[in-house]
């Protein structure tokens, strides 16, 4: 985006005050939006943006700054501004700066420019009409498809260049359904850093619409659930919600260096169950939270998080790794140019065990079969939280009985790792987006089913009486 001779310009400008470290972050989204409500094409919207970032160091101390002016007078003009911050005399120059190669993974196959956007649209409006056609209580449907196409460039006084190229694709659906009175509504989301052959080799649309309305359908005839401190069987796949924020954000290097986390100091130590082993792994491929580098140009890395209960590494951006006095590794994310990067999860998951689903529910004399978890509230420094369950079922005898409504978990990150009893050999990932202070990014969360002895349930069933 930018050439060399001028990169090399701006980052001895940034760093002619006294900063130690300089970087340049350019950015280029192409991303388009179609939304087909009740069936019916709702917005088709295509936005490109672009812009870079300054980022500097001096020790402890990290500014930023942005702009959508890419000629050389825009950029030096915020190199200047951003250096006004120090006022030491320089501590490096840039001479040279050479190009990183690095392996081009997760790139797609049929490009989502290139394919036709009535395909798309037909795509979606097929979706809507199995959900439609599911059951007479489905009243409402929507279907949605994203897509971004991201070029990064990265400079920096390491004498780095780095280029990548980032392809996404996600397609979510939702189906409300209606019955005397009673309202549910359900929703799920397909996505990966990969093009249009996902939706159309690797991925069931229609499947998946109608597994969507028969959970809202479902959930019509639920009872209130019952409350109180029992078992409960978390589901596979977005049953990691909870993992990922009652206990991952705890492990990023943002709160963690500040001494900001439950999980500040306790690298070495027992901090889960020793059946729970857990990664953050951003080198899958085609995976949605994957990439080739990070967004300061480091490569992306499979980090083990918790090995066999013990707390083995937390995920760490470079600022953060001079707060810690540890490597970074891979894990520095950022919604776009326009925030400055820390550590963030990318795809995140607890690891498989040895018990299937069946031997968990069967080994349960009562409790909550969470299926589907929904939103959420989760305070960070202490890993208490507050979730919602979409999808739920009563227990009783092995057996699952009925569906419940109205179900909350209750806890504490710390508290519900040391509590799995029982881990399921059925792992799966799902797709979402995650919001921290470097804005929302594309992230996995996942897990195999898994039991938690003990946790508190939230309901209007009534108590639960000797459990």
């Amino acid at each position: 985006m930018i050439l060399k001779k001028l990169a090399i310009e701006i980052l001895n400008i940034a760093t002619e005050t006294g900063a130690d470290f300089a970087e340049i972050y350019l950015e280029e989204d192409s991303h388009a939006t179609i939304s087909v409500d009740n069936g019916k094409v709702e917005t088709i919207h295509d936005v490109l943006s672009y812009g870079a970032g300054i980022r500097l160091f001096n020790g402890l101390q990290s500014v930023y700054g942005y702009t959508n002016d890419l000629t050389s007078k825009g950029l030096k003009k915020l190199a200047r501004d951003l250096a006004v911050s120090f006022s030491e005399t320089r501590k490096i120059e840039v001479k040279t700066i050479k190009k990183v190669r690095q392996k081009k993974k997760n790139q797609p196959k049929i490009p989502y420019e290139s394919y036709p956007r009535e395909k798309i649209v037909e795509m979606l409006k097929e979706a809507s009409k199995v959900m439609k056609n599911y059951d007479e209580s489905v009243v409402r449907t929507t279907a949605n498809f994203a897509y971004s196409n991201k070029k990064v460039e990265i400079y920096n006084t390491d004498g780095r260049h780095l280029t990548d190229y980032r392809s996404r694709g996600i397609a979510s659906l939702l189906a409300v359904a209606a019955k005397e009175g009673k309202i549910e509504t359900f929703r799920t989301a397909k996505g990966a850093q990969k093009g249009m052959e996902y939706f159309i080799k690797e991925t069931d649309l229609n499947l998946e619409a109608k597994q969507v309305a028969a959970s809202a359908v479902t959930m019509l005839s639920a009872k209130d659930c019952p409350s109180g401190k029992m078992p409960v069987v978390i589901g596979n796949g977005f049953g990691g919600v909870i993992f990922h924020e009652a206990c991952g954000h705890s492990l990023e290097a943002t709160s963690v260096s500040k001494g900001l986390s439950v999980f500040s100091g306790k690298k070495g130590e027992r901090i889960a169950s020793s059946i729970v082993s857990a990664v953050d792994d951003g080198t899958i491929e085609g995976a949605w939270g994957s990439g080739n580098i990070d967004d300061e140009g480091n490569k992306t890395r499979r980090n083990l998080l918790i090995k066999d209960g013990i707390l083995n590494s937390y995920l760490i951006d470079d600022f953060n790794s001079r707060r810690m006095n540890e490597k970074s590794n891979g894990a520095s994310r950022r919604q776009s140019y326009r925030f400055e990067p820390t550590s963030r999860m990318s795809n995140t998951f607890i690891l498989p065990g040895k018990s299937t689903p069946e031997e968990i529910i069967a080994s349960t004399r009562y409790g909550i079969y969470a299926k589907n978890m929904g939103g959420g509230s989760v305070t960070p420094a202490t890993g208490e939280f507050n979730f919602a369950v979409n999808e739920a079922y009563l227990i009783k005898d092995g057996k699952i009985i009925h569906p419940v409504r109205g179900a909350t978990l209750i806890g504490s990150g710390k508290e519900v790792l040391l509590h799995v009893d029982m881990v399921g050999n059925d792992l799966r990932r799902e797709q979402g987006t995650c919001g921290s202070k470097s804005g929302y990014i594309p992230a996995d969360v996942g897990q195999p089913t898994i039991r938690i002895s003990e946790i508190t349930v939230g309901g209007t069933g009534g108590k639960v009486k000797n459990g």
